[in-house]
């Protein structure tokens, strides 16, 4: 009887060892997709977070003049639902500028794993209005939002800054949760975008720092998630433009942008 049943134990775990071999393989492949990863493979860094890229104003608000010069509630006060934005000497918008780099940003973004949101991504006939702006962020839960922008400062200046939420308490506007978070993103954005551009810090504003407090902006009244505006540059200064005008240094542009905000989303706070 003894050797019957040590053949038969023998038999059994032949036939069993299979199953259980695949079973371990399925639950590894299983375990590696749900982290973002591939089996075997570390999850991508930014797997399951959210962000919202705002590229400021749109390349159709100059033919939509009455639209985007409707007045919105922003919280304390009314301002214009948007604007056109500048552009350079040459004719380059702003518009065009911001989007072409949030695209750029966004592709950035999502090889890195994280969701992407657009405000607008050429989709659109113009707008949409700040107060809407700040809503998609809301909507989508965003972990950051960034609002991309060049400016048109006096000619003679020249560099970008990063624009962060004053507090705000008024109306639907409400910025007490997200300013000191959106300090930290504006701080990991600025240091992120200045070694991937070489750009200098304005030497128009923010005094030599790059940070501008602002409490008249409706996308960073209005938002209830961390969220900065960034002005890559001054459009009405010859040497930014000239920059600015570039594809090659707009993707610089953009890898700064994205690594600002990865580097944002990988501090243990956050």
């Amino acid at each position: 009887m003894g050797g019957v049943v040590s053949a038969g134990a023998g038999l059994l775990a032949a036939a069993v060892a299979p199953v259980l071999m695949a079973g371990a393989l399925v639950g590894g492949l299983a375990g590696g997709l749900a982290g973002g990863g591939s089996a075997g493979q570390a999850p991508l860094p930014l797997a399951g977070r959210t962000v919202v890229l705002d590229p400021g104003h749109n390349p159709g608000n100059s033919t939509h003049l009455a639209e985007i010069s409707r007045l919105v509630d922003v919280g304390n006060g009314r301002k214009a639902c948007n604007t056109t934005g500048t552009a350079t000497a040459g004719g380059y918008t702003e518009a065009e500028f911001n989007l072409d780099v949030a695209r750029r940003a966004g592709t950035i973004l999502r090889a890195e794993g994280a969701r992407v949101v657009f405000t607008q991504n050429g989709d659109r006939a113009w707008g949409p209005c700040v107060d809407e702006r700040a809503a998609i962020a809301t909507r989508a839960h965003a972990d950051a939002a960034v609002s991309i922008h060049a400016d048109g400062a006096p000619p003679d200046g020249y560099g970008f800054h990063v624009i962060l939420p004053a507090t705000v308490v008024a109306g639907a506007a409400d910025t007490r949760p997200i300013v000191a978070p959106s300090r930290e993103l504006g701080l990991a954005l600025r240091s992120a975008y200045s070694s991937a551009t070489g750009e200098a810090r304005s030497t128009y504003l923010g005094e030599g720092t790059a940070l501008v407090v602002r409490s008249d902006l409706g996308g960073l009244n209005l938002s209830t998630v961390p969220a900065v505006f960034i002005e890559c540059g001054n459009m009405a200064n010859p040497a930014d433009a000239g920059r600015m005008t570039t594809p090659a240094w707009r993707e610089s542009a953009a890898q700064g942008i994205a690594a600002g905000i990865s580097s944002y989303l990988a501090r243990p706070s956050r």
